[in-house]
């Protein structure tokens, strides 16, 4: 099931994905029964608040293709960075371009939410401690970029620079994840195209990983790389990344002094 998070007539909701005018997923049942269309809602990253602060684990040069693209070597171990809840914004939600920055671009991802506590994990149990999944745009400054290996904090840790959303699926209707389309497209040209099945790092290897040296909790997150295709993203462009069984993300670009 496809669940989303949005506000209507000044009240927050949980809800699920409906059709609308023959259209799927155009418009949300909300948690009173209501069915209202995407446009008219304000849209929440389509995760349940937690009672500490959620971890947001990021990976870098995720997929051979953008590697080459930056004409970096592809990583031998995950290149990690953290991130900070205040770059989560939720679906048809506007992101901030800094005034005077040259090249700004997204990143079509695949987010995996944890659903358990997970330590020690083996690869084989990874996916009974993946609660689901949403589509993640991680923004990035290449202006304030000093190192790709060690991104610091202004390229990826800028307020509202991860839209989220606009739906969290449970892990059940994603059977297999290592094998979904992804595509970019702004202004309705597309712009970026892959696969998530060429990852050099997939899901399990993931939660492997990381769960040896750090717990993972419940509504924690990772962010699991962009495939090749990136391009700079002007005030105004609207920007929709897709990811197969999984949703359309769009988002708006704004300028800001």
């Amino acid at each position: 099931m496809k669940h989303a998070r949005v506000i209507f007539e000044g009240r927050e909701h949980t809800g699920t994905a409906h059709e609308f005018n023959g259209q799927p997923d155009a418009a949300v049942r909300l948690d009173d029964g209501r069915i209202v269309p995407q446009e008219q809602l304000t849209w929440l990253p389509p995760l349940a608040p937690t009672p500490r602060p959620r971890t947001i684990l990021a990976l870098g040069l995720n997929y051979a293709d953008h590697a080459k693209e930056l004409e970096f070597k592809a990583p031998e171990e995950p290149l990690v960075f953290v991130k900070g809840q205040s770059t989560l914004i939720g679906h048809r939600q506007h992101t901030h371009r800094p005034a005077g920055v040259q090249f700004m671009h997204y990143e079509c991802e695949l987010a995996i939410v944890i659903g358990k506590t997970a330590k020690n994990v083996k690869r084989a149990d990874a996916y009974d401690f993946i609660g689901g999944y949403t589509v993640a745009n991680d923004y990035a400054i290449r202006d304030y970029l000093e190192n790709w290996y060690r991104p610091n904090l202004r390229v990826k840790n800028r307020d509202t620079c991860t839209p989220l959303g606009p739906w969290f699926v449970d892990a059940a209707d994603v059977p297999d994840p290592m094998a979904l389309a992804l595509k970019t497209t702004v202004n309705g040209t597309v712009t970026q195209q892959g696969n998530t099945r060429d990852m050099i790092f997939d899901a399990p290897f993931l939660v492997e990983y990381f769960s040896r040296f750090m717990t993972l909790s419940p509504g924690d997150l990772i962010l699991t790389g962009t495939p090749d295709g990136v391009v700079d993203c002007k005030p105004g462009d609207v920007v929709a990344c897709e990811i197969e069984r999984v949703g359309a993300l769009i988002n708006t670009i704004q300028g800001k002094a």
